[in-house]
């Protein structure tokens, strides 16, 4: 089945054009379905670049997604117009009173500051409080992942002393009995390009599960059980560009910054990357939105209660 997004979102073309199945408002009306509601708070700075990596996974569902684009209210992005946010993009008192399926957390590139730092830190914890009772479950994407463990367990980040970046394996927890992983091998390649990271133990005394970690790059992915929230430290999501972008333009800055690890091939800039975690990614998601499908209940006002 397809995903529904605006009719006429700027990334529609670019989906079009990879062969994403896509459904247009009209044509939704008409089925006799109810869709997986998905609400996205997009934090990135690129908002279409985004939107395009995530509608790209949700689309792959053999069930239909209707696609929700979400901001803050309390601080406006400097990297995408107003007119975009404006009129694809809602904030948490326009969706107050609507139930959803799942909220997704993007990244954030503020991961240095501390949590109560960030401009928008007193909204976000409204609208992860907001979600107990109008969504079913939450998955975090790396800082949002962190936000997430941070405001609904207490699980605290902390700096590392150099930035990780690069493609790293993973591998599978042996306990790791999850209609979530069915179908990942037990050592997958993940992007990373974070300064902070938390702890394993942290996260399994807060009551998590460790679904994999990495010996380079730590824990990647956590799972509440009561509760089926997902924590995904890494970016799956990803374009096989997307390392390269931010690592050109950190040299173009001036700055010193490292080589990506295992991401060009034979350490040489000059060749483009090859993206080898597309396929787990497109799994993952699948995966998330099959098991949301069987969990959640068909009566979406429910979940207050």
């Amino acid at each position: 089945m397809p995903i529904k997004i605006p009719d006429t979102l700027p990334a529609r073309a670019t989906l079009r054009a990879e062969s994403v199945d896509l459904i247009d408002s009209s044509t939704a009306a008409r089925q006799d379905i109810r869709p997986m509601r998905v609400v996205l708070l997009n934090l990135m700075p690129k908002k279409v670049q985004t939107e395009i990596q995530y509608a790209r996974l949700l689309g792959a569902s053999p069930l239909q997604v209707e696609l929700t684009l979400m901001t803050t209210a309390s601080y406006s992005p400097k990297n995408v117009g107003q007119d975009h946010l404006l009129e694809f993009y809602r904030t948490l008192d326009d969706i107050r009173d609507e139930y959803f399926d799942a909220l997704i957390i993007t990244g954030a590139p503020i991961e240095t500051l501390p949590f109560e730092e960030v401009k928008y830190w007193q909204e976000l914890t409204e609208i992860i409080e907001w979600s107990r009772s109008h969504v079913f479950r939450r998955l975090g994407i790396c800082w949002g992942a962190q936000a997430l463990m941070k405001t609904l367990h207490g699980i605290d980040k902390f700096q590392m002393e150099d930035k990780l970046f690069g493609v790293y394996d993973h591998h599978l927890r042996q306990n790791t009995g999850t209609r979530l992983m069915q179908g990942f091998i037990d050592r997958f390649p993940m992007p990373v390009s974070r300064y902070t990271a938390n702890k394993a133990e942290d996260i399994e005394a807060a009551g998590l599960a460790v679904l994999a970690h990495s010996d380079e790059a730590g824990t990647a992915m956590a799972r509440c059980s009561k509760t089926g929230d997902l924590f995904i430290l890494n970016h799956l999501e990803y374009d096989a560009d997307t390392l390269g972008q931010e690592y050109f333009r950190d040299k173009e800055a001036g700055l010193d910054t490292a080589l990506p690890e295992n991401y060009f091939p034979g350490n040489d800039d000059s060749q483009a990357p090859i993206n080898r975690w597309r396929p787990y990614a497109f799994l993952l998601f699948n995966n998330f939105i099959n098991e949301l499908y069987q969990d959640t209940p068909f009566d979406l006002s429910t979940i207050k209660h």
